[in-house]
């Protein structure tokens, strides 16, 4: 079909005349609304971005905490933790001894409680605090999952993956 009487009947319905696909003999086209379309694409990718933000990775990052650490430097490392999280990753919160604090666990077990309990909506407790060496006491959190809303299926003719190469303009025909 010629290029003007494919614009005249775009025109006529009100579309776009978008090339697809320019590399084949004839080129082929599609009647579609361009911006419509480019207003999807860049709504799924934003969604995209969402999902991609809220999966949980494999990424161990660990926080370490000394058992002398003040109050406000411990919220400074819970709310790390929570970045963190935040990101997808999961945390390994570790509490090292020093000198003869080893012989002290509890203080340290109270610290990781007091760690955790700030945590407890947001994070899921992987692993329970528990002595790596003689010297550190750590546990592992990961990202609490939600789970997302379920979204409303579109029902459209148009095939999802179609990338446009270029879209003709009314002058050039």
């Amino acid at each position: 079909m010629p290029t003007r009487q494919a614009l005249e009947i775009a025109d006529e319905r009100g579309y776009d005349l978008v090339e697809v696909a320019p590399a084949a003999n004839p080129p082929v086209c599609r009647l579609m609304d361009f911006g419509k379309f480019k207003y999807e694409a860049t709504r799924k990718e934003r969604e995209a971005r969402k999902v991609r933000k809220t999966k949980v990775t494999n990424e161990l990052r660990e926080v370490r905490m000394k058992t002398r650490i003040g109050l406000h430097d411990r919220e400074a490392k819970t709310r790390l933790v929570l970045r963190l999280l935040g990101q997808g990753s999961k945390v390994k919160v570790s509490v090292m001894f020093r000198g003869r604090e080893v012989e002290h666990p509890e203080v340290g077990m109270a610290l990781l409680k007091a760690v955790a309990d700030q945590l407890v909506d947001k994070a899921n407790l992987e692993s329970p605090p528990r002595f790596e060496s003689r010297r550190s006491l750590s546990m592992i959190v990961s990202p609490a999952i939600e789970m997302p809303a379920p979204a409303e299926k579109e029902t459209q003719s148009e095939p999802e993956n179609v990338e446009p190469e270029k879209v003709l303009d009314r002058a050039e025909a």
